[in-house]
């Protein structure tokens, strides 16, 4: 399969006998097409126009000469030393059957990103697939076929650990966990309406024995201690980096947002998710300690529902309770049960990994919406207690620090020129915020970007943020998938790498006068990308 990108170099790539469901990332049966050995994606107009043709040869076929002046044979140092890693898709490994999906195009989009110069690629691994059945019952098999394909590239591998749940693609927590929690609704987060969120556990229950007489940190260790025993091969050389699941879609914080629908996902403030009886159990306890049994019997009364805006309740508002007594003491507690949850998860990371040669990341999130008013609603729902009187990102960095573990921000392609001036959110200050804090405790920052689809001049935003900053190590833009590959798409993303790669030359690289000559005549008459598939 080949695919020639006008403007770059050029590789002969592999045959075999393919179908869509294979070469897709995702459900392409309304935007396949196979005829012959050529198969197009959409209208094959808009992939001549755009200069991109895929066409089936040989997988043993040898590369042309501008491999090696490219892609495999040169060492690219990224601007500031930022390495650049790729999310592979969400749904790499079946549910159904814990087998790899899109074998193919993996394997063709590994060889593109290598030539790219790209560091490495990122994978979610879930605990909803690989312990699926029954407790300590580990099938790892469809994610150690990807750490070999990764390690015969010749890419690094991010692992991500995701101890939730995922709504698309459709990935619940292991089945014998979801069971527990038909007559056990309180191993949940739970808002006041009495709802709750099946993606995750409550944090309230991690020193709990509620799964089958063990607790979930007890579990998570197990799941942690398997997947080092089973990658022990990989660990330190290929795998390079690992990062812990905190929560909600694996970051540090309350699902406070997930019932957020269509506009008003940027106008509400959320809600406070502290009403599994677990949650009120602490509640009630500190409230007692502090010598105000009152305050122990919910959440505020006067903080509302998930998409109301900021006037429309007391607790936020200019003066409002968030400023008072009582509104200390919840936020500080709400706040510090989070942190107590990530300091718990991150150390567990880190004892276990510390002998491996890998790094411990954690993510965070950025909810940037709101942050330019005094009380920043979203995030104290999300218990980040940030607000115009307190930096609620100096103890996030500092127990980071404590456990030597890297942080993940989302949203370095976010901008401020984007955003609902109703919702006075700025992403740009929030990031320069954290990162100042995490400056001071010495802590490395990873970024990502927030929208798969892509952001006005998100590629300038995240390039912007790379340069000069000092704590940034990393970068992963997600994700792979079918738009990645997409006209619309991948020559920007192209370019973007290029951008951020300056060849750093060793001597066993350069040329011979020969090579350089017939290279360079080469080169004068086509350049294009090619991505090998098997």
């Amino acid at each position: 399969m080949e695919i020639s990108v006008m403007g770059s170099s050029r590789l002969k790539l592999g045959k075999c006998d393919m179908v869509y469901r294979e070469l897709g990332f995702c459900n392409l049966k309304n935007n396949c097409s196979v005829f012959n050995d050529r198969v197009c994606f959409g209208s094959n107009k808009r992939w001549k126009k755009a200069g991109i043709q895929f066409t089936l040869k040989a997988l043993q076929s040898e590369p042309v000469l501008e491999e090696k002046h490219y892609g495999l044979g040169k060492r690219f140092k990224s601007v500031n030393g930022v390495k650049l890693f790729v999310g592979l898709p969400l749904d790499a490994v079946s549910y159904d059957c814990n087998s790899m999906n899109h074998a193919r195009a993996i394997a063709a989009g590994l060889k593109a990103l290598k030539l790219l110069g790209v560091e490495g690629v990122e994978l979610p691994v879930w605990w909803g697939i690989v312990e699926k059945d029954a407790m300590g019952k580990y099938d790892w098999s469809g994610y150690l076929a990807i750490a070999e394909m990764v390690q015969k590239v010749g890419l690094k591998l991010h692992v991500t650990l995701c101890f939730h749940g995922s709504k698309k693609p459709y990935i619940p927590l292991p089945k014998w966990v979801s069971k527990i929690g038909e007559s056990q609704s309180s191993i949940f987060f739970t808002d006041r309406s009495g709802q709750h969120y099946k993606e995750c556990l409550s944090l309230a229950v991690d020193n709990i024995p509620v799964l089958d007489g063990k607790t979930p940190v007890q579990v998570y260790q197990s799941f942690c201690e398997s997947f080092k025993s089973s990658f022990s091969l990989f660990m330190g050389s290929t795998i390079t980096g690992i990062s812990m699941g905190l929560g909600p879609d694996g970051e540090l914080r309350y699902p406070s947002h997930h019932r957020l629908l269509g506009d008003t996902k940027t106008q509400g403030v959320g809600e406070f998710q502290c009403y599994d009886q677990n949650m009120l159990n602490s509640l009630k306890q500190h409230a007692e300690a502090s010598g105000n049994p009152s305050w122990g019997l919910g959440g505020p009364h006067d903080a509302r529902a998930y998409d109301e805006p900021l006037h429309s309740n007391n607790f936020f508002k200019d003066g409002g309770s968030w400023e008072s007594t009582y509104g200390n003491f919840f936020l500080s507690w709400y706040a510090n049960q989070l942190l107590t949850h990530g300091d718990c998860l991150l150390s567990l990371a880190a004892e276990t990994f510390g002998d491996t040669g890998v790094t411990v990341y954690g993510k965070i999130p950025l909810m940037h919406s709101w942050y330019g008013t005094r009380s920043h609603p979203s995030e104290l729902t999300a218990g980040l207690y940030n607000t115009a009187n307190r930096d609620g990102y100096e103890p996030v960095a500092k127990m980071f620090a404590k456990n030597s573990c890297m942080m993940i921000i989302p949203g370095m392609d976010l901008s401020g020129a984007g955003q609902s001036k109703e919702t006075h959110s700025s992403p740009e200050l929030l990031l320069a915020q954290i990162t100042a804090a995490c400056k001071n405790h010495g802590v490395k920052v990873s970024g990502q970007n927030i929208s798969e689809s892509g952001t006005m001049g998100g590629f300038e935003q995240i390039k912007k943020n790379i340069s000069g900053n000092k704590v940034l190590d990393l970068f992963t833009y997600h994700r792979m998938g079918a738009y990645f590959f997409s006209p619309e798409h991948f020559p920007s993303f192209t370019e973007f790498v290029r951008s951020l790669n300056r060849p750093e030359m060793h001597s066993d690289d350069l040329p011979s006068e020969k090579e350089d000559g017939t290279e360079s005549a080469t080169r004068s008459q086509e350049s294009s990308l090619s991505m090998q598939t098997a």
